[in-house]
């Protein structure tokens, strides 16, 4: 599938929460990120094969999370090694893991989640 050029750096969000992955997605769109997003580790791998993005970011929901995220990462690793995968979780998860290329550790704060993000992947201008 070709992929429509765009200004925007594209990001891949998987997020099982439903509440907070709309309030993230809003966040990063209006950060100037153009953002796919779902709920479902399985659909993510079906989007991932579609289309290019410059950021897969995976919400870890605690330590029973890690399991589930670590898949998804070597996945995506393994299908496209030079991905760049990002985990968002607390401390604790953090430094449980190794998988992601980076670790966005933050608590629902909107301006600290935009400017992590920014640190991974800039925007384009």
């Amino acid at each position: 599938m070709e992929t429509p050029i765009s200004s925007k750096r594209s990001i891949l969000h998987i997020c099982t929460r439903e509440t907070i992955r709309p309030l993230r997605d809003r966040v990063l769109t209006l950060s100037g990120f153009d953002v796919d997003s779902t709920l479902n580790h399985t659909e993510a791998l079906s989007m991932f094969r579609a289309k290019q993005y410059d950021l897969v970011l995976i919400d870890v929901e605690g330590e029973t999370g890690i399991p589930h995220a670590e898949h998804l990462c070597s996945e995506i690793k393994t299908a496209q090694h030079e991905q760049l995968v990002a985990f968002v979780c607390n401390w604790r998860v953090a430094i449980m893991t190794d998988c992601p290329d980076e670790i966005l550790r933050t608590e629902f704060d909107p301006a600290a989640f935009a400017q992590g993000v920014r640190e991974i992947v800039p925007p384009n201008a």
